[in-house]
């Protein structure tokens, strides 16, 4: 066999990084800080803007010439399937509702089409998904932008991201001042994106084929930065979604996003070669938009086995009857035993497995009725 095309090791490289950064959502709704490195790169700071990243690495010039295609494109592959889930999840939540659950609005039209791109908490079971219509925004946004720089011939890579970054520190900026509250979090949101969308094309037209330091001082020189950056700052987590807990400034925030998404890059180009060939890995990779938006299912599956568990034996004393019924967000560990929550991880990559394989048999058994005479 021939060695593998310059596109497939790049692709193979960010289905790795993709595997990673969905891992570390899935870890991080868990409360499970196993793979924050004791700290150093806390989910939080970067786990987000990872997905912007590898998002933007993907742009194509092309785009610019072909919008309308581009744009069509872009809402079948990300609003539609998040509109026909968030149904799904409006029905779900009253369902639930009945059975006493409080997490989730009552289904309606603006629970359906308009609060998504606001905030994207709705019916609660779904709430990781609200990057998917903020990212279609931020992707509808760059386009343009680029159009209209093209037209003045002012489409400068170094000029868009300076441009960008800009807007998005002054944002922050705003953000600790307090001035990002109500629907203004929307625009904060967006323009708080943008810049981490814009490092990803970046990366690829400027840098990539000047990333060459060899690993051992390329972890060194990230090590000390990093180490600088946690001693000197007041915790580096903030809320994407909500444009809030900016601590230190408006800079540090990208520069965290920079060192996170620096550190599980190399990760992921040191392990693709041996990674790249699981099939898991891959599954992982390719399917972070069933991931994100179905993990909390199966959390939600957990949580409902300890409840019975609680509810019908002497064990699990220590369960939250009101949080289990009240909070989307509440995790359980039997014992406070940190290790259980590897299960969440395994009923968070599971369950959106099932339901993928659910929804791919349902396409076909559709189509074989429609078209093959059944």
């Amino acid at each position: 066999m021939g060695a593998a095309s310059p596109d497939k090791q790049i692709n193979t490289v960010f289905r790795v990084l993709s595997a990673f950064a969905i891992l570390l959502v899935v870890a991080g709704h868990a409360d499970f800080h196993i793979l924050d490195m004791g700290g150093l790169f806390p989910y939080y700071s970067f786990h987000v803007t990872v997905f912007l990243f590898i998002s933007g690495y993907f742009y194509e010039e092309t785009a610019e010439r072909e919008t309308g295609a581009y744009l069509c494109r872009k809402a079948y592959r990300l609003l539609a399937p998040y509109f026909i889930w968030n149904l799904f999840y409006g029905l779900f939540a009253t369902v639930l509702h009945g059975l006493g659950f409080t997490e989730g609005r009552n289904i309606g039209f603006w629970e359906l089409f308009v609060e998504p791109f606001l905030g994207g908490h709705q019916f609660g079971w779904n709430f990781p998904s609200w990057f998917v219509p903020a990212l279609f925004v931020v992707e509808v946004l760059n386009v343009f932008m680029r159009k209209a720089l093209g037209w003045l011939r002012w489409n400068k890579e170094w000029l868009i991201l300076s441009a960008c970054l800009l807007a998005g520190m002054f944002t922050v900026w705003l953000a600790i001042g307090g001035h990002v509250w109500g629907y203004y979090k929307f625009p904060g949101r967006i323009l708080f994106m943008m810049p981490c969308y814009q490092m990803g094309y970046f990366y690829k037209k400027k840098l990539e084929k000047r990333d060459t330091l060899p690993d051992g001082i390329y972890f060194g020189v990230l090590l000390v930065l990093q180490l600088v950056i946690v001693y000197s700052c007041r915790g580096l987590a903030y809320s994407v979604v909500w444009c809030t807990s900016f601590a230190n400034g408006p800079a540090v925030p990208y520069l965290t996003a920079v060192t996170g998404i620096a550190f599980w890059l190399r990760v992921s180009k040191i392990l693709a070669p041996f990674l790249g060939k699981c099939a898991g890995v891959d599954w992982l990779g390719s399917n972070t938009y069933a991931v994100m938006m179905h993990h909390m299912l199966g959390f939600l599956l957990v949580k409902g086995i300890l409840y019975g568990v609680y509810m019908f034996s002497p064990w699990c004393r220590d369960f939250d009857a009101a949080a289990f019924f009240g909070d989307a967000g509440y995790v359980y560990v039997p014992a406070g035993m940190n290790a259980f929550r590897w299960v969440y991880v395994a009923a968070g990559i599971a369950v959106p497995f099932l339901l993928k394989k659910g929804a791919q048999e349902t396409r076909r058994m559709v189509r074989r009725r429609v078209y093959g005479g059944e």
